[in-house]
């Protein structure tokens, strides 16, 4: 789909929402994910500005859902959010990626494989694949959030310095991304306790999430604490169906 916000984001957003897609239609058998009706393409205000909100989900053999956020604050704020939520019969981590920009630049971009595991760690066939990934480095890094111990070791959180690092950090994230599907594409279904711990990282997950007071504020303003509360928690981070 192609977004009409996205054409007017900052040129990174539209690249790595145009390359997100892509890997997803390359590796997965994408189907459809419906939101609720009103919740699809939303329109409001935020101090004067017009604020819109455009999500594109689909599911798959894998996962339950993938979620992709593009929006758009006036001329002063844009931003892409993905997650991508495996079913709790698959054992695999939780796919992220944010970017905040404004004003032509873009202030943080964040991308991690957020483990699902009972020790909060990757698999080691994760770990290797992204170990074997070349090292890259970056002049501005930044520090997780207090809630962020939902993180892995190899997340990546940045102010991206100039467009090299931009660059560079989108193929990062594409890189990322083909792990994610490749690894997903290969895994077979889990059951009994394994599938109780995948739903419980999640579980875990979605709440340290819901946590973000900055994204709680803005959606607050906009639309109002019960509108903020129900796009938290059914649109953004909503939580993996009862076994």
């Amino acid at each position: 789909m192609t977004s009409s916000v996205r054409s007017q984001q900052h040129p990174l957003i539209q690249k790595l929402a145009d390359a997100i897609e892509s890997t997803w239609k390359t590796h997965l058998d994408l189907e459809p994910y419906h939101l609720p009706e009103d919740l699809g393409y939303v329109e409001g205000r935020l101090e004067g500005e017009k604020l819109v909100i455009e999500n594109s989900c689909y599911q798959s053999r894998e996962f339950r859902k993938m979620h992709l956020e593009l929006a758009k604050v006036g001329k002063n704020l844009d931003i892409l959010h993905c997650v991508m939520f495996p079913h709790p019969t698959y054992a695999l981590p939780m796919f992220g990626t944010d970017l905040v920009g404004g004003r032509g630049q873009i202030s943080a971009a964040i991308v991690d494989l957020s483990p699902t595991t009972e020790t909060l760690n990757l698999s080691q066939d994760y770990r290797q694949d992204l170990e074997a990934l070349p090292p890259l480095n970056f002049s501005q890094v930044r520090d997780l959030p207090d809630w962020g111990d939902i993180f892995s070791d190899f997340c990546l959180f940045i102010r991206p310095g100039d467009e090299t690092e931009e660059e560079q950090f989108l193929q990062r994230v594409t890189d990322y991304l083909k792990v994610h599907c490749q690894r997903a594409t290969a895994s077979e279904p889990v059951s009994g306790a394994a599938a109780a711990q995948v739903r419980a990282g999640q579980l875990y997950y979605c709440n340290k999430q819901r946590q973000n007071d900055k994204t709680r504020r803005v959606l607050e303003k906009a639309f109002g604490s019960d509108w903020a509360e129900r796009y938290m928690t059914s649109v953004l981070f909503d939580l993996p169906p009862e076994a």
